[in-house]
């Protein structure tokens, strides 16, 4: 039997979503949560509002941008701009993990777009930007979530571009440069980079998404979906005034991770940290042998969704369930030494492993994680390798 490691995390929570909470998070962060109250009274707005201006800031998106609160996490905030733009003109999609690959479904088999272009890569590596049509909407997912691929940089989107670019941003947001003069649409959610609680969305609108919005014609849309009415757009969404009733304790919950952000030093800081986790299992993976990223490009690989595949020649002669199993045992006997939670992969994704390194992530809780890492895998090689 390996040794056993002696030091655990502190925090061993590295789950993607929902993500680890701020360091030094207590229940008493939500002391001064509006319960009770309505979402529409003037506190209420206020709350809200101040989601949404912190949210404004701290992003450093451009003034002119409008960013609202919507349903259902970052699914709903793509899934309702799809919705009312989609069909406009034609459309390209990136399709290279889960998330990405459902907006590509959904483009295709549900709105059934004639107009569709699906640009399709296998888990841990990106389409071929060059064969986008930037004249074309383009649906793209920043960073994927469940394959650990990121694009690489501004530079992949033209600085001009006729059609709309829309960025389902939920596991970049807080932890990448975004080039806000590249996109005209970005979503995400509270449960991810800041450790939010889920339920709720964000999207951010563009002048030029705003216009396309309100000269749309628009396809008949439950009311949760609902950004514009007869005279055009529903301005309040972007003040407060949310299109259903949010929970106020997720309110506090995501004032609470804003404001530690805007403490700590704001993007630049959080990104820094992000940084700080992704090269301390950077620095791991260099000197091990059985352990690779899934991201082949050294350029495209995440600093929040570390996904990792197991390279080991034995692992590799196992079928795919298998592979699984060996996963869950591995990961299971971390988890019940308290040592690290939520590691294995998404269930769809390559067999692997998985560590969130957003900021709310403790360096030193990865540092303190990766021995695990190697006496559950040589645990499980014992058992299952001849």
């Amino acid at each position: 039997m390996p040794q056993r490691p002696v030091r655990k995390p502190a925090r061993p929570f590295f789950s993607s979503g929902p993500c680890a909470k701020r360091p030094g998070w207590t229940l008493n962060a939500l002391d001064g949560a509006l319960l009770g109250r309505s979402h529409r009274a003037p506190e209420g707005r206020a709350r809200l509002k101040e989601v949404i201006d912190r949210s404004h800031s701290l992003l450093e998106a451009p003034g002119d941008w409008k960013i609202g609160i919507v349903p259902a996490s970052d699914t709903g905030a793509v899934e309702m701009i799809l919705w009312a733009l989609a069909g406009e003109r034609p459309v390209d999609v990136l399709s290279f993990e889960s998330f990405s690959g459902l907006w590509a479904q959904d483009l295709r088999d549900v709105l059934k777009l004639d107009a569709l272009t699906v640009h399709e890569a296998p888990y841990g590596a990106l389409p071929d930007l060059s064969t986008v049509d930037w004249s074309h909407d383009v649906v793209l997912t920043w960073n994927g979530t469940t394959s650990g691929v990121c694009v690489p940089g501004a530079d992949a989107i033209p600085a001009q571009h006729d059609g709309l670019v829309i960025c389902d941003a939920t596991s970049a947001a807080f932890a990448m440069d975004l080039p806000w003069d590249r996109l005209d649409v970005v979503t995400w959610s509270w449960q991810k980079a800041l450790g939010g609680e889920a339920a709720h969305g964000m999207i951010a609108l563009s002048p030029r998404a705003v216009a396309r919005l309100e000269q749309a014609s628009p396809r008949p849309l439950p009311k949760i979906f609902r950004l514009t009415n007869k005279k055009g757009l529903i301005d309040a969404i972007f003040s407060g005034d949310t299109i259903n009733t949010p929970s106020m304790l997720c309110v506090e919950d995501a004032l609470d991770g804003l404001r530690w952000a805007d403490a700590i030093g704001g993007l630049k800081a959080l990104k820094i940290r992000s940084r700080a986790n992704f090269e301390a299992v950077a620095r791991w993976v260099a000197q091990t042998d059985w352990v690779e990223f899934l991201a082949a490009e050294p350029s495209q690989r995440s600093t929040t969704s570390i996904c990792l595949r197991i390279v080991a020649p034995w692992f590799a002669e196992q079928d795919i369930a298998t592979q699984q199993k060996i996963v869950k045992t591995l990961t299971g006997l971390i988890a019940d030494e308290g040592a690290g939670f939520d590691l294995a992969s998404y269930r769809d994704a390559p067999p692997g492993l998985r560590i969130w390194g957003g900021a709310t992530v403790e360096t030193d809780d990865i540092e303190a994680l990766l021995p695990w890492l190697d006496w559950a895998y040589e645990s499980v090689r014992m058992e299952y390798s001849v």
